[in-house]
């Protein structure tokens, strides 16, 4: 059960954001989306007594390129926000992995442990594909109707990551660290 309240906090507000785009647009749906972040975030934190770093480091630009977008009433703020959020998460695990250390391996060892090898495969995979989802917004924002950019934000972007984290399970059961029984 707490997996799925988990789950609803991290997808609440983008589905907020998709619904209120759909009925008032882009400038109404992305103040409803700063409020829902800020109550996902403070959600999670409530339950968890702390905050995970993915999810406060969206958190964070949310409202600033929100705070952009409604200030400035311009809505490329909000379309560039997924860009810079994939940007930044590909140059720390990249990054890291150019100084020795996958930063994976810190996010994820409570839930998977994984020898060396298999952190820095993993690390690296997700790199290159949060590359690659920066590309994907910038060509979707850049070239579609602000609705149709929302609706892929929703419907397509969730369903890759979705597939490519699962495309990740054979990695994480090559390298997983056998725990032996006493």
């Amino acid at each position: 059960m707490k997996h799925i309240v988990k789950l609803a906090i991290e997808i609440g507000p983008l589905v907020t954001f998709f619904l209120v785009n759909a009925k008032a647009g882009i400038f109404a749906a992305t103040g409803t989306f700063m409020v829902a972040i800020t109550i996902a975030l403070s959600l999670s934190y409530y339950l968890d007594r702390r905050l995970a770093i993915m999810p406060m480091v969206t958190g964070v630009v949310v409202l600033v390129f929100g705070g952009l977008t409604l200030a400035l009433n311009d809505e490329t703020f909000i379309k560039l926000k997924p860009t810079i959020v994939n940007s930044l998460f590909a140059a720390v695990l990249l990054g890291g992995l150019a100084f020795g250390k996958s930063f994976l391996s810190i996010l994820f060892n409570e839930v998977f442990q994984l020898k060396p090898e298999g952190w820095r495969i993993l690390t690296f995979r997700w790199g290159l594909f949060f590359i690659a989802l920066a590309v994907i917004n910038e060509i979707v924002w850049r070239n579609f109707s602000t609705d149709f950019w929302v609706s892929f934000k929703v419907f397509g972007i969730m369903p890759i990551t979705m597939v490519f984290a699962l495309s990740q399970f054979r990695v994480l059961s090559k390298y997983q660290i056998s725990q032996e029984v006493d």
